[in-house]
């Protein structure tokens, strides 16, 4: 199977955020996937999650890389590698907590998620099943 990847060099800047997911419906909508299927409305707040984490987390650059399938019916990737060591750690916020709720999110929304070591860092990386997503419509 045929697989388009695309990637984009995530700063510390907690601005990059909103940069990372405007570039990601850009990609989103260039592979074939429209703005109003309900599987880039989910990838996107994936994405979003993802990428605070790095940056808010780590305080080092990261690498945001989203993976399209040619086939229709198979999952969307999508990846974020940064440079720091430690593995994700999932927290339990407080009802009143204004953060701490990002891998619960990410747990919720993804079909699959996980991590591992790459290079000197690590990848977070998550899928998203395109046909489980287009059958709740």
């Amino acid at each position: 199977m045929q697989v388009l990847q695309v990637q984009l060099e995530v700063g510390v800047d907690p601005a990059e955020v909103g940069r990372a997911r405007r570039w990601a419906r850009s990609r989103l909508v260039g592979s074939g996937i429209r703005a109003d299927e309900p599987v880039a409305e989910t990838l996107i707040l994936l994405i979003s999650e993802l990428v605070t984490n790095a940056v808010v987390h780590t305080g080092c650059p990261a690498v945001l890389r989203m993976l399209f399938p040619t086939a229709p019916a198979a999952p969307v990737r999508v990846e974020v590698a940064d440079v720091s060591e430690a593995p994700p750690a999932p927290r339990h916020a407080r009802r009143d907590d204004t953060g701490g709720r990002g891998l619960e999110l990410v747990d919720g929304l993804a079909d699959r998620w996980g991590w591992h070591p790459e290079g000197a860092g690590k990848q977070i990386w998550c899928e998203v099943d395109r046909a489980a997503a287009t059958a709740l419509t």
